[in-house]
């Protein structure tokens, strides 16, 4: 996979809730990543479902058929999709390198050590 920055995910607001989402409680039903966003979103069944659909789309989110109901799960692991938010962070807000603020984000976070270095490393390759 090529790590340079245009390579990770900007993901929005709403799409990182979507993938909070589905990287703590995995594979979903629309129906279940709805209940578990609508309390935080206060959106509708039908704005969970086109959300995902459209995620899919980005290639963010993977979708797949089973007994006749779409079951989402995460396209991009958790390292990838923080890097991105990390990088736009640093580069536009606090504008300093993103290696500077990664343990920023992995003190509070429950990342493992993989994602941790993970993280480091895109970030690491990423930067000129």
């Amino acid at each position: 996979m090529n790590t340079k920055s245009s390579t990770h995910p900007e993901l929005t607001e709403t799409e990182l809730e979507v993938m909070k989402t589905l990287w703590s409680q995995g594979e979903s039903s629309a129906r279940e990543a709805h209940e578990r966003l609508a309390h935080r979103l206060g959106w509708a069944y039908t704005t969970s479902r086109t959300t995902l659909d459209r995620m899919v789309d980005k290639g963010l989110v993977e979708r797949r058929s089973s007994h006749g109901l779409y079951l989402y799960d995460a396209a991009v692991s958790r390292p990838v999709g923080l890097a991105g938010l990390v990088q736009r962070l640093a580069g536009r807000v606090l504008e300093v390198e993103a290696s500077r603020v990664v343990s920023l984000f992995t003190e509070g976070l429950e990342l493992s050590a993989e994602e941790v270095a993970e993280l480091e490393a895109l970030i690491e390759e990423s930067e000129p």
